[in-house]
């Protein structure tokens, strides 16, 4: 159901930080027009860890208006709080979201029956398809694959985003799991290879700045055109490194700015792109053919 390209789009702040719903409007069109094959609003690039609960379903609630069916759009409701998730995924599915992205619960740091419980209680809860979502560099959690096989039995959990980097632990979850999860890459250095290697998409921080080329890139992958694939992948190598040179989406939100497509607003506790990294950035833009 979810396969290609699929945008972590950020959330568009005025500079005092409030929502920018003008701009919200302006990048669901940008990424429509440029073959992006799917919208995952409010996940963690979305900065939902900023935002209040009524202001996370309004925005699901938005862009699933926005997009009008024209791609699918994925609702991040992961919550470190096993009754917020349950309240925001409720919240996605009365939207008419297409399923929901559930991160982890961080800084709690679960044990794995633990992240069975918790991920079970929410699919028991909402009959929405539902993928998981493995990020431990960021949440100090890690959903191990035992776990993940054991969750894949769950009718309405549909795939996994793996964002370690570990194209072995693919291939172990892909064996545990075989047809019963799709698998989405969350690391875009690596996503190519993980296409190619078995996995349906990308949930990708690059394509909130190159959706064309990730689109071109993960259709080639698809198709095992791994010539073609890694070709576009290189043209985006530096995108893949330095959207990260602060922690994300620190840099791609200045990216977008940039490109004239948001205003420079953030929320505390995260601040605008340090200076020293503008040229960086803006040259890894020129290389991607996305600004001249």
């Amino acid at each position: 159901m979810f396969h290609g390209s699929m945008v972590a789009l950020v959330t568009p702040m005025k500079s005092g930080g409030e929502l920018d719903y003008e701009s919200m409007s302006r990048l669901v069109e940008y990424h429509i027009e440029n073959q992006t094959d799917g919208i995952v609003t409010v996940g963690t690039t979305g900065e939902s860890a900023t935002l209040d609960q009524k202001e996370h379903c309004d925005l699901i609630r938005d862009t699933v208006d926005l997009v009008r069916g024209r791609v699918p759009v994925i609702a991040g409701t992961g919550a470190n709080s096993t009754s917020e998730a349950l309240h925001l995924t409720h919240c996605a599915m009365e939207a008419g979201a297409d399923a929901c992205l559930l991160v982890t619960p961080y800084y709690n740091k679960p044990t794995q029956e633990g992240l069975y419980q918790h991920y079970k209680a929410i699919a028991d809860a909402v009959p929405i398809p539902q993928i998981l979502y493995n990020v431990p560099g960021r949440t100090a959690c890690d959903l191990l694959p035992e776990t993940v096989e054991r969750l894949s039995h769950v009718p309405n959990i549909v795939g996994l985003k793996e964002a370690t980097g570990d194209l072995d632990r693919l291939r172990q979850i892909l064996d545990l799991c075989q047809d019963r999860l799709e698998l989405y890459s969350g690391d875009d250095a690596t996503g190519c290879d993980f296409l190619l290697q078995g996995g349906k998409g990308v949930i990708s921080v690059t394509s909130n700045v190159a959706p064309k080329a990730m689109h071109a890139m993960c259709t080639a992958a698809l198709a095992g055109d791994a010539d073609k694939a890694h070709q576009i992948d290189d043209s985006l190598s530096l995108l893949h490194r330095d959207l990260f040179l602060e922690a994300n989406p620190i840099t791609v939100k200045w990216a977008l700015y940039e490109m004239g497509l948001i205003d420079k607003g953030i929320r505390l506790p995260l601040t605008v792109l340090s200076d020293q990294y503008h040229e960086p950035v803006r040259e890894a833009l020129r290389r991607a053919g996305v600004i001249q």
